[in-house]
């Protein structure tokens, strides 16, 4: 694991989590949502993409409780922050501690999602690392 002060000379690409799950965002509902983040407590944010496209994150806990389980889960992305794959490690590491979940998704200039920016739970490294 990388440590959160090991970053001198690394970029977003080299500390971020590949290993992640995506979702659909044309086909996936509020209650496949709920049903990502019930299934796992290491699940923080849900990722929503088109293809290999990034649409956008929904973290854990974001939708209310009143919302409508066939409802369309794309209503409660939130586009930002991304970072660029060649972003300084330190500035990954500070947009992801910024987030209530610790993550930042990782888009090339195409649109595409490379991967997460994932900070442990005690904030000291990098998940996946």
């Amino acid at each position: 694991m990388i440590g959160v002060g090991e970053v001198e000379g690394l970029k977003a690409a080299d500390v971020v989590h590949r290993r992640l799950s995506t979702m659909p965002a044309a086909t996936t509902t509020v209650g496949d949502v709920r049903a990502f983040f019930a299934s796992s407590t290491s699940h923080h944010v849900a990722l929503l993409t088109d293809g290999d496209r990034y649409v956008g994150a929904i973290e854990a806990g974001s939708i209310s409780a009143d919302a409508d389980a066939a409802a369309p889960a794309a209503g409660h992305v939130r586009p930002a922050p991304t970072i660029e794959p060649c972003a300084p490690a330190a500035t990954a590491r500070d947009v992801a501690m910024a987030q209530p979940s610790l993550r930042a998704a990782v888009v090339d200039g195409d649109g595409v999602l490379v991967g997460i920016v994932a900070i442990t739970s005690t904030r000291d490294g990098f998940c996946g690392t």
